[in-house]
């Protein structure tokens, strides 16, 4: 069974499955900032261990939030977890009053998003070394 755990602050769990995919794997150094502070953190667990995770905030404009630090866990890809997590944002942010979800996307997470209904905004840029893409998403 899936189940979803939404808090204030950066759990344990989120961050450990943070620094396994995108520091260890990814090789990412910057992985955690300020607004780590102002986030809400979901956490998806199977009954046994943390599989994936995300973090939303309020964005500038009005109505907007931003998603990100969005990670599964390496055997739990394909299984269309990162889907779920995307719908479960969606699900917070509608309940919110939310009218838009922004992604700052990994260009080869582009179709991923896609698939979720996002849609590509502006010019293609470099976080750390890696190609990003703002993405967007009506409600």
């Amino acid at each position: 069974m899936i189940n979803y755990k939404t808090t204030d602050y950066l759990s344990d769990d989120a961050k450990a499955l943070r620094e396994q995919v995108f520091i260890k794997e990814q090789k990412f150094v910057n992985e955690f900032d300020d607004t780590d502070n102002i986030s809400l953190h979901t956490v998806m667990d199977d009954d046994t261990r943390p599989i994936a995770c995300c973090r939303i905030y309020k964005g500038k404009s009005d109505g907007e939030y931003i998603a990100g630090r969005i990670a599964v866990i390496k055997e739990y890809r394909s299984r269309h977890l990162g889907q779920a997590m995307l719908s479960k944002i969606e699900s917070e942010v509608r309940k919110a009053g939310g009218k838009k979800i922004s992604v700052s996307a990994q260009l080869r997470a582009e179709k991923f998003y896609e698939n979720s209904g996002f849609k590509p905004s502006g010019e293609v840029y470099f976080d750390e070394y890696c190609e990003h893409i703002h993405m967007e998403k009506l409600l």
